[in-house]
């Protein structure tokens, strides 16, 4: 059994092992697809392969559609040229459902795979010839936020970006640039509209695109390498959309037990690609069940029915407060808590520790009573259906190969939208009391106890990336299990950063809480235990 066209002849050998097959006639699709193209994605990672394609797929096989997906790769071309092509664009999406069950299904909605290398005249013309189209709806994205900075981290233009703005929309060399001279192919054309939606995981993501994209439109007019009508066009949001999005699906790196349960199967060529920067594709993504995609219904070119596939649109406020929902309240929070705690408990998987009573009761905690009563309703989903889904099915999902240690990158830089919000919240209230938060001090608390890179045995553990390490471990650093220190002093300056933790935990009045927890956190070994058991056992 080899996953491309060839292989997939024999239909039978495919299904009597389970898996379920593409029931819409490809090259049809293929051949229509080609001629009008009407969705075009950047980004060809595994949620792009996991989602988004799995749900046109869906409409394709209940005949909603009768066109694909075109993807383009602008960062690295070998997912391309390694995966992609090799398999004739097919892909393998392995469902890992909570109950232990998997469902394993051949996507073959993406029906051509393009490099976005303005180098490569072949590959970009086909771009270019695509964004002509007046059948062309909307173009996708998944390339990660910092895909959409032109600064460096000291906010420096990046020089890839400054050579693009010199030397116009010809040959851009930066992701943006390229991009933005499509779209200057399409205004060409005849100023076609267009929907640009970000579904990258950032808050208003559309507005980190627009802005972007903007940026090159604004300084190839000021240069003269352009149009001048270029920046009406792209400033036109009846001509150029940039709908914000809310998404929501856990895909881990391909897991080698997935892996091996397909090799039982009879698959060849499972073996993964680790490209030369560092990307690790395999034929096969492995996903959890639950998905959500919720984007602003702007769309200048129109749309097909994609909420039949389960896409939900909808005005931008109410994307805001999905967006909100998840980030500050129902989904992040929660999995911080677990990542910090995990790490000090010797844990390494998340699911692992929803079998935990202390965890589970933490989290529960959480959610459902400290943040539910600030949570703003979005009305297009139900926040605490959402969290129980959460707490009941996605994080204990024992099939989903995901870590604390994972979750645990950059907590420095999460703290202050996943609690921060919460005890904005609540101070700005009539009706509720800041000092009722006890378990979201606890996280506070716990975070500072994980800095000291020591578990609750005693035993030195690795500290997942940070930015801000250098800086906040230092006032942890001379501290040792069983240690009589003044933890009001140590930690006062940290306690004070509104950066790291969104609040002056002095001002709000939550600081001294937080010492105490960290105190008795440090008690010796097993404290980490003691104290959650006093506190939510």
């Amino acid at each position: 059994m080899i996953l491309n066209e060839e292989g997939l002849k024999d239909k039978a050998l495919w299904e009597s092992k389970g898996y379920k097959l593409p029931n819409y006639d490809r090259a049809k699709v293929l051949e229509a697809t080609r001629e009008n193209p009407f969705w075009i994605h950047f980004g060809a990672g595994n949620i792009f392969r996991a989602f988004q394609a799995n749900v046109v797929q869906n409409l394709l096989n209940s005949g909603v559609l009768d066109r694909g997906l075109v993807v383009a790769e602008g960062f690295d071309y070998e997912i391309i040229e390694k995966m992609y092509r090799p398999n004739d664009d097919y892909s393998l999406l392995v469902t890992l459902k909570a109950d232990g069950s998997i469902e394993k299904t051949v996507v073959g909605s993406i029906v051509e795979s393009c490099i976005l290398d303005s180098e490569n005249d072949k590959e970009y013309g086909r771009l270019k010839e695509i964004f002509k189209k007046d059948s062309l709806q909307m173009a996708t994205f998944t390339i990660t936020e910092k895909g959409y900075s032109l600064v460096n981290a000291s906010g420096q233009l990046l020089p890839v970006v400054e050579a693009d703005y010199k030397a116009g929309p010809k040959k851009p060399a930066s992701y943006i640039g390229k991009v933005a001279s499509l779209l200057y192919t399409r205004y060409k054309a005849g100023e076609k509209p267009i929907a640009m939606i970000s579904t990258d995981n950032c808050s208003h993501n559309g507005d980190k695109l627009y802005a972007a994209v903007n940026a090159y439109a604004v300084e190839w007019s000021k240069n003269g390498l352009v149009d001048e009508g270029f920046v009406a066009y792209i400033q036109d949001k009846n001509k150029v959309s940039f709908p914000w999005s809310m998404i929501d699906k856990i895909t881990p790196r391909p897991d080698g037990s997935v892996e091996e349960i397909l090799r039982a199967d009879g698959l060849e060529g499972l073996e993964p690609v680790i490209t030369s920067k560092n990307t690790y594709v395999a034929p096969f993504v492995n996903a959890e069940e639950c998905e959500y995609l919720v984007i602003e219904d702007a769309f200048p070119n129109g749309r097909p029915e994609l909420e039949k596939g389960g896409l939900m649109f909808t005005e931008r406020e109410t994307v805001d407060k999905v967006e909100k929902m998840k980030v500050c309240t129902c989904l992040n929070p929660l999995h911080t808590a677990l990542a910090v705690y995990g790490c000090l408990l010797g844990y390494n998987k998340i699911s692992e520790e929803m079998k935990d009573n202390e965890l589970k009761k933490l989290v529960e905690g959480i959610g459902y009573t400290e943040g539910l009563p600030v949570v703003v309703n979005p009305g297009i989903l139900n926040p605490k259906e959402f969290i129980d889904t959460v707490l009941n099915v996605r994080i204990p999902n024992p099939f989903m190969p995901d870590t604390p240690q994972r979750i645990a990158t950059d907590t420095s830089q999460k703290l202050a939208i996943r609690f921060g919000e919460t005890i904005k919240a609540y101070n700005a209230s009539g009706e509720l009391d800041v000092m009722d938060l006890k378990l979201i001090p606890l996280v506070f608390a716990g975070w500072l106890r994980y800095l000291m890179a020591i578990d609750d045995n005693g035993n030195a553990f690795e500290l997942s990336p940070d930015p801000l390490l250098d800086s906040v471990c230092p006032y942890v650093a001379g501290i040792k299990l069983g240690d009589d220190v003044d933890v009001k002093v140590v930690l006062e300056n940290i306690l004070k950063d509104k950066a790291i933790f969104g609040v002056d935990l002095y001002e709000v009045g939550l600081a001294e809480r937080v010492c105490g927890y960290f105190k008795e956190l440090i008690a010796g070994v097993g404290a980490v235990r003691a104290t959650l058991k006093k506190y939510v056992g």
